[in-house]
């Protein structure tokens, strides 16, 4: 994946974001802008309202702005169709979800091996090799066979972490990935985003835990739809 014009791994312009509803239109991002660099772990936190689902929804062209630019590793995003989208966020964008979502009749092995199937990255041959050495580097190699209802809660984040990896993408984007984890099981996560993020992955995680979030180089604190204060290492940037 290519960088923006500016270097950045991550270039919203000016976004906004209008939903249409039954009591009238809804501003939920209001002109945001925000740039984020190759290598960057940063946190996104603020109160249920405030735009946090929303601004990873935009970077991963899982939905589109009103108005403004995305551009992600130098692709504008919200020019592309839905076809093109699917391909590129399934090679360039690893997305880690709150429910975990694997598939339920598929092995932990199978699940990560899913995403190689679909975009065709590695020859056949090789996926279950990649696949078995992602599961290994979560910690979980030993549960490859077993179908995911036969996992603890944390063990299948872990595998959801390693589907996310499948393809080697640049960026690793997740959605609340402790928010049905224990306080210990949650930390040693956020512990494997450090590791990604030392390995040169840019991460963007949006959290509810302030004592996680404050493990990150750079934490966005989201507020009525605009980044009310974004801290760097511990320096207030705005």
């Amino acid at each position: 994946m290519e960088r923006g014009g500016n270097g950045a791994m991550i270039d919203l312009q000016d976004v906004i974001k209008t939903y249409e509803t039954g009591a009238g239109e809804l501003t939920v991002l209001k002109d945001v802008s925000l740039q984020v660099q190759p290598g960057e772990f940063v946190s996104v936190v603020g109160p249920s309202g405030s735009g946090k689902s929303t601004l990873l929804n935009m970077i991963t062209g899982i939905d589109r702005p009103t108005s403004g630019q995305v551009r992600v590793g130098g692709e504008t995003v919200h020019t592309l169709s839905e076809n093109q989208l699917a391909r590129w966020r399934g090679r360039h964008v690893g997305v880690v979800f709150q429910f975990f979502q694997l598939l339920p009749t598929l092995t932990i092995l199978e699940n990560v091996m899913l995403p190689m199937d679909f975009c065709r990255v590695y020859q056949r041959r090789q996926r279950r090799g990649r696949a078995l050495h992602l599961l290994d580097q979560v910690g979980i190699a030993d549960q490859a066979d077993k179908l995911p209802n036969a996992l603890s809660g944390g063990e299948q984040q872990r595998a959801a972490v390693a589907r996310a990896l499948a393809n080697d993408p640049s960026l690793i984007v997740a959605d609340e990935p402790t928010g049905n984890l224990d306080t210990a099981t949650a930390d040693e996560l956020f512990a494997l985003f450090d590791d990604l993020a030392a390995q040169g992955k840019t991460l963007v995680v949006v959290t509810h835990d302030r004592t996680l979030s404050a493990r990150s180089e750079r934490v966005l604190h989201l507020l009525d739809g605009r980044i009310h204060r974004d801290v760097n290492n511990g320096t207030w940037t705005r």
